[in-house]
């Protein structure tokens, strides 16, 4: 449980964070709004991937794993049509960037933080 909430205030974190890099086009107006959205991220993410990856498995395979950043992308505009306070201001491109900076920025501070935990 612990890992759970931990996970969940990273997630929050790097929301802020990519929320501030200006050429992304990511809006969230206050760290309630990041952590609703990192929340609502997480649940998409835990129950809609498993169908949307079963159902475009061939062309997973066919682009050798690459569009799973685009399923990804596709998630993350959804939490931010969900949402209110999170917005997307330059479209698709800003989720797909966003999704990207946001794995990244994850990876990075679970790394940094799963030796102290």
């Amino acid at each position: 449980m612990l890992g759970l909430l931990l996970t969940w205030l990273i997630t929050t974190i790097s929301f802020l964070i990519i929320s501030r890099l200006p050429f992304l086009g990511i809006e969230i107006d206050s760290f309630g709004k990041a952590a609703i959205s990192a929340a609502v991220f997480g649940i998409l993410n835990a129950l809609l991937l498993p169908v949307l990856t079963f159902f475009t498995f061939p062309l997973i395979v066919l682009t050798l794993g690459l569009f799973f950043f685009i399923l990804n992308a596709i998630i993350f505009a959804i939490a931010a049509a969900i949402v209110n306070g999170f917005r997307l201001r330059y479209g698709f491109w800003s989720a797909i960037l966003g999704s990207l900076a946001l794995a990244i920025i994850n990876s990075i501070l679970l790394r940094i933080v799963a030796p102290i935990a």
